[in-house]
């Protein structure tokens, strides 16, 4: 170890604090052995189980996430018409959660620094109640724009912080299977807001959005911090005893922790770095690939597709866009949930390198059916099959994304980038990857009202880049320590 580094470590040291949710010492007594309330149970000793049970508190937060991203959809002509807005009014009150989540993901890194990733999930979970009240109790467009941003303040943190700590938490093993459970979490937000808003009105349907923060905060006291968090703090005794809970009390994890500890102490605890150490490939390499994944994933359409899904089954002849849109959203769910099994089996760069292909594939179906139908008349039989093939080229395109892009950027991107630079690093990728997903929404519209085929050829040419991008830079995480792969780039 170097002067410098041996100094910032030793000063690290000096700045030891306790975790914004302190989860008590149940699980450190039975990390030493002890007795306690849950030392008896056979459950917690298999050594996957705890951490199971902390990956499905903390999916609450992308079921928030989904279900705010839903939830425009099915409520937009009742708002519409209740509180008097115009078109453009909505779809102000839409595009605002975009601008609130760039704003929490700008915040979302430092917090989860400052305050643990517990902490962090819990500031988020906040805002994101307050804003569904707001939205329930409007009368005008006021508290529909502010519940708006604070739900979107509350999603920037949350999309940021949960795929980290998930794969904080979990063995190298089932890594990838448990950080996919984060999309998939957010496809099933997703159905059950098209879902509930086929039976329930707005108002009802706004108060339904607060469960999931409203359970997740409880839940956030009974599991424990991120053990590479605490370790980071130099809260040795704390590390120990989170680790040794989320791999079972009977389970030697001297090997694990030693890792650790040495990935710790090669690094500094400071959050930001110097512009000239950028230069070092440990920096920029992972920067860069975590920045395009998360751009990529947004570039190639997919929110534009899901968002305007309901015209292209309008132009098709399907005569309810509201159940198709739920289709849609099922459909999306069992795609996501096949990912999650294929994770670590198959490999990221694997599904990314088939997720890609599926959806240029499927963009260009999408492409030429408009081009066709543009050039046709519209009584012709032709016309009516192309409509029939945009469906099917949408329908796969989901279905690819989900395969891979949906979920395994967000996995990479808490996987690859270098533990003293996470928060600052994770921010900004976390916001070019809000802000593709502003630009993809806020241009959608127009660019199909300029022209159709040429919108999705658009998306065509990104998801094939996606694929070449994939090729060349995207390592395989499959299989390897967090401290394995982040050493891998020095």
């Amino acid at each position: 170890m170097s002067v410098r580094e041996r100094d910032e470590s030793e000063e690290g040291r000096g700045e030891v604090r306790k975790p914004f949710l302190h989860t008590g010492s149940w699980y450190r007594m039975g990390s030493r052995g002890g007795s306690s309330m849950l030392g008896s149970s056979l459950a917690l000793r298999d050594k996957s189980v705890s951490v199971v049970a902390c990956v499905l508190i903390v999916a609450l937060g992308p079921i928030q996430f989904g279900f705010n991203n839903g939830y425009s959809s099915p409520t937009q002509s009742a708002i519409i018409k209740d509180l008097g807005l115009t078109v453009s009014e909505f779809s102000l009150f839409g595009s605002l959660s975009n601008v609130g989540a760039m704003i929490g993901a700008i915040a979302s890194g430092q917090i989860a620094e400052y305050v643990g990733r517990k902490g962090a999930l819990m500031i988020a979970a906040i805002p994101n109640i307050i804003g569904w009240l707001a939205i329930s109790f409007a009368t005008g467009s006021s508290f529909l724009y502010m519940g708006r941003l604070l739900e979107g303040f509350g999603v920037g943190i949350i999309s940021y912080t949960v795929p980290v700590y998930i794969a904080e938490i979990s063995p190298q093993n089932l890594r990838g299977r448990l950080a996919s459970v984060n999309q998939l979490s957010v496809t099933v937000g997703l159905m059950l807001a098209y879902l509930l808003g086929l039976f329930v009105e707005w108002r009802i349907l706004a108060v339904l959005g607060i469960l999931p923060c409203s359970f997740l905060i409880p839940g956030l006291f009974f599991i424990p911090e991120s053990p590479r968090w605490l370790a980071k703090m130099g809260m040795t005794e704390d590390f120990e005893a989170s680790l040794q809970v989320l791999r079972g009390f009977d389970v030697d994890i001297s090997v694990e922790v030693n890792e650790i500890k040495r990935s710790v102490a090669s690094t500094t605890r400071r959050t930001t770095i110097q512009f000239a150490e950028l230069e070092q490939r440990r920096y920029w390499f992972p920067l860069m690939v975590g920045i395009g994944l998360l751009m990529l994933q947004q570039l190639s359409g997919t929110n534009g597709v899901v968002y305007y899904s309901s015209t292209i089954f309008k132009d098709a002849g399907v005569k309810s866009s509201n159940a198709a849109t739920f289709g849609v959203g099922a459909i999306q769910v069992i795609a996501t949930a096949i990912s999650t099994w294929l994770m670590d089996k198959a490999g990221r760069r694997l599904l990314l390198i088939v997720s890609s292909s599926g959806m240029t594939l499927s963009l260009l179906i999408v492409a030429v059916s408009f081009f066709v139908k543009d050039a046709v008349s519209s009584d012709s039989s032709v016309y009516s099959i192309m409509g029939i093939m945009s469906v099917v080229g949408v329908v796969a395109m989901i279905v690819s994304f989900s395969l891979g892009m949906g979920a395994i950027p967000w996995i990479i991107m808490s996987e690859i980038l270098p533990v003293n630079v996470k928060g600052l690093a994770g921010s900004i990728a976390t916001l070019s990857n809000w802000f593709c997903s502003w630009v993809v929404t806020i241009t959608a519209n127009l660019l199909l009202e300029w022209s159709s085929g040429g919108t999705f050829t658009i998306y065509t040419v990104v998801s094939a880049f996606t694929i070449v991008f994939v090729t060349l830079f995207v390592p395989e995480t499959k299989g390897r320590t967090l401290e394995e792969i982040q050493s891998s780039f020095r």
